[in-house]
């Protein structure tokens, strides 16, 4: 359940996080979302370490949005200047 809770507030976060920062990014639509999931568990795994979240309880909504608007701007940085340098 963990899982499927994870991955339904990463979805939502993945939406949120690009409208928090909007701008052309090279993968489009999908890969915010990869990457909105990808901060859910990142927020998920993080909470569970230092003890915000129980065993069986998923990220939170705004944690989950701070990850991955984070991840959301290194992979803007990392692609963006793979493309310059191309």
């Amino acid at each position: 359940m963990h899982i499927i809770v994870t991955l339904i507030v990463g979805l939502i976060v993945g939406a949120l996080a690009k409208l928090i920062m909007p701008g052309k990014d090279p993968g489009g639509v999908i890969v915010t979302i990869l990457l909105g999931i990808a901060g859910s568990f990142i927020a998920g795994m993080l909470g569970h370490a230092l003890g915000w979240y129980r065993v069986g309880d998923g990220p939170g909504i705004i944690a989950s949005i701070f990850g991955s608007v984070i991840l959301l701007a290194i992979y803007r940085a990392v692609i963006g200047r793979r493309h310059v340098a191309v």
